[in-house]
């Protein structure tokens, strides 16, 4: 949940002056629409709807000039609180009023479907009912107060309990759950009072079509699972979410992160890795980080201790958090390697040889996966610093600098002819657009159905980041990518190069900056067939 110091939060996109104009939209009309519908009316009654009409057409004009109002929703709006009070007192003005009043439930209903949408249509006609109710002299208004501040409170609790948050804490620690809790309970504070309670019920209304302007809270942490939240409208991920150190990452910009009473930490890019990172220590329990010392991202990160704060690892939660997971994280991709890596990289060895190369550089590091990856590599071929090739198996980082460094090298001479080759789980933008040109074993398509999903999927959820493999394999949630292990060369490119007759890459044509894609401004194509 985003805490600002001060104003109203809205929802991301809205302009506050949107929900303000609306707002008082939505009170004049359902005043017009509740004189409309009284059976009958008090002197000056006429007058004052006359008055409100006006000033309904007036925030009308304002919603069609400055906010871009639907045009036939506008005039129709206005229409019907034009005729009201021309037609107040006679049979007629029952049926524009509750036209009218069919009128405010569609506008306050948009994105409703089900349940909500029974109880948006109860809460708004229940409310103009009640205005109604009260402009009419005589009437029992006691008994039928009852009733109606029943069902809206009823509707209110439904909201309420659809919501989520009814049964933990944010009910009463954000804008929202404090919101539901006013719609549900002004209702039967008004109960059986006339002025007061009609003005207590006016508000309840106000108050239920501006719960839609609020924000959704932050889901409640989870120790040790990673926290995918929003600070201001910019995406924020902190991961392993364990006491100690931790990485909060944005999608990109200068963000500062603050700890309790802490010093601020400027979030900085990391090699091999999109965004920007910072490293934080956080304690055990609850607590929150201030972003840019404007809003407060929430964390529980519990007792007990987690994997280490590692970009790739981050980079696989927020895959498994894109999907909809929120799975505790156990270990990080480089605490292994995996079957699939070990079978790519092993094709990827006899590829080599078939090719002719005798030897091979290696980049590796001493983490569990670096390490069984150098082994099976140099088991079927020598290794040397002139190698033929150069093959890349370390993390993110190491790797990144390895191939800037190659890539200078072999812009002077061809260091290693048979080229640069990289692990299945380095084709992260950055790395691949260190180099001009470099070649990786993978076992799915990029430019495929289900990654390009993944990467459409990831980057609305956080910023338009890049994909990449740890988080794709997150975001599968043990589905296959496939099992057939090809060569892509990885190029700086504008075109994306078919062979004779080969069908288009889907959803792939030839033009750069394309969502969906892994590699931007690059082409990723297999130059190799199937390895067996």
């Amino acid at each position: 949940m985003d805490h600002p110091h001060g104003g109203f939060d809205t929802a991301e996109g809205v302009s506050v002056w949107v929900v303000v104009v609306r707002l008082a939209l939505l009170l004049v009309s359902a005043l017009i629409a509740g004189s409309g519908l009284a059976v009958t009316v008090p002197k000056g009654v006429r007058a004052a709807n006359f008055a409100l009409a006006a000033v309904a057409a007036g925030l009308i004009t304002v919603s069609l000039v400055a906010f871009d109002a639907h045009v036939l929703g506008a005039v129709a709006h206005g229409v019907l609180v034009a005729l009201v009070p021309v037609l107040l007192g006679k049979p007629a003005v029952r049926w524009v009023a509750a036209a009218l009043t069919l009128l405010l439930v569609i506008e306050t209903s948009v994105g409703d479907s089900g349940l909500l949408l029974v109880a948006n249509t109860v809460y708004v006609a229940g409310a103009v009912a009640w205005v109604a109710l009260a402009l009419t002299p005589g009437a029992r208004f006691r008994q039928h107060a009852l009733s109606l501040g029943v069902v809206l409170a009823l509707a209110g609790l439904v909201r309420l309990v659809s919501s989520g948050l009814a049964f933990d804490r944010r009910i009463y620690e954000t804008v929202l759950g404090l919101g539901l809790v006013v719609v549900v309970l002004l209702p039967l504070a008004a109960l059986g009072i006339r002025r007061c309670g009609t003005l207590a019920v006016v508000a309840s209304l106000l108050a239920w079509s501006g719960l839609a302007a609020i924000p959704s809270p932050q889901e409640l942490p989870i120790p040790g699972v990673p926290v995918l939240a929003s600070a201001g409208g910019v995406p924020v991920l902190i991961s392993p979410h364990r006491p100690g150190p931790n990485l909060v990452h944005f999608p990109s910009g200068n963000h500062r992160v603050k700890v309790g009473d802490g010093p601020e930490i400027a979030a900085v890019p990391s090699a091999g890795a999109d965004g920007t990172w910072a490293l934080v220590d956080l304690p055990a329990g609850r607590g929150e980080i201030r972003v840019n010392d404007d809003f407060g991202v929430s964390f529980d990160t519990g007792t007990a201790p987690g994997p280490a704060a590692d970009v790739e690892c981050a980079s696989a939660a927020l895959g498994g958090l894109a999907s909809g997971r929120r799975d505790v994280l156990t270990s990080c991709p480089a605490d292994e390697l995996s079957t699939e890596d070990a079978d790519s990289l092993t094709k990827l060895v006899t590829f080599l040889k078939n090719k002719g190369v005798t030897s091979v550089k290696l980049v590796e590091d001493g983490t569990p996966r670096g390490v069984r990856a150098a082994a099976l590599v140099r088991s079927s071929l020598p290794v040397s610093d002139s190698g033929d090739a150069l093959v890349v198996l370390s993390g993110w980082s190491d790797g990144y600098r390895a191939l800037s460094r190659a890539g200078v090298e072999q812009a002077e001479s061809p260091v290693h002819p048979h080229g640069l080759y990289v692990a299945p789980w380095l084709l992260t933008a950055p790395i691949a657009t260190s180099v001009t040109t470099l070649a990786v074993p993978l076992r799915f398509d990029p430019r495929e159905q289900l990654p390009i999903g993944y990467a459409i999927e990831v980057g609305n959820e956080f910023g338009g980041t890049n994909p990449t493999p740890a988080g794709f394999r997150s975001w599968l949630g043990g589905r296959s990518a496939g099992d057939q292990v090809q060569i892509y060369a990885v190029a700086q490119v504008t075109a994306m190069p078919m062979g004779p007759g080969e069908a288009h890459g889907p959803g792939m044509p030839m033009q750069e900056e394309l969502a969906g894609q892994w590699v931007p401004k690059a082409t990723v194509v297999p130059v190799s067939p199937v390895l067996s």
